[in-house]
């Protein structure tokens, strides 16, 4: 998903008013598009690329039958995580949550432990996903796997947070390499992550 443009709610003739997360929420879940959520203000999202989506699509099944049987779960870009150390609301392509997921209220509906996020990049959105937004997971405790991965074959970048909370960096360009992601158990295989990509 795309980020649109920055958008400040303000009452007509009054000074823009900031929103709380409450009332962020509020509006989030009566909305017929998503939006990001980081102090005070909302951020819309616009829709993806059938090249997006299918990457997507296969990154969700390849780690949805790998963990068919093991306390975890693989959710969409619908899933909202929440960084609670900065307030920041967000909603990553690919979210992995295991054992006892813990979430923002009884709505279930904002995770706030994910082991893993996986985001496709688009021109639009790769400054923000390498730049800001790494910045912000990067306070996710339970987070220990993020994962780049281009629109263009072949080409993902893994980080993966180390025992002294720094972040180690690999990068893998051919078909045949295998992206292991030693949180969850999973391996993902370029070819297959590119599987009908044109």
């Amino acid at each position: 998903m795309a980020l649109l443009t920055e958008r400040k709610i303000a009452m007509s003739s009054q000074p823009e008013t900031l929103l709380t997360p409450e009332e962020y929420l509020a509006l989030e879940r009566k909305s017929e598009i998503k939006h990001e959520y980081f102090a005070g203000e909302m951020f819309a999202m616009v829709g993806a690329s059938k090249r997006h989506n299918l990457i997507m699509s296969n990154i969700i099944r390849i780690l949805g039958n790998q963990l068919l049987d093991r306390p975890c779960n693989v959710y969409p870009s619908d899933m909202r995580v929440k960084v609670s150390a900065t307030g920041k609301y967000t909603y990553p392509d690919v979210v992995v949550a295991c054992e006892e997921e813990k979430f923002d209220d009884a709505e279930n509906d904002t995770l706030l432990n994910p082991a893993a996020i996986i985001e496709v990049l688009s021109e639009s959105t790769e400054a923000y996903d390498r730049g800001k937004k790494i910045e912000q997971y990067q306070y996710i405790d339970s987070l220990t796997e993020y994962l780049l991965i281009s629109q263009e074959p072949y080409r993902i970048e893994q980080y993966v947070r180390q025992s002294n909370k720094e972040w180690r960096y690999f990068e893998y360009h051919r078909a045949e390499d295998s992206v292991r992601i030693n949180e969850i158990g999973c391996e993902l295989t370029l070819k297959d992550v590119y599987a009908k990509v044109q």
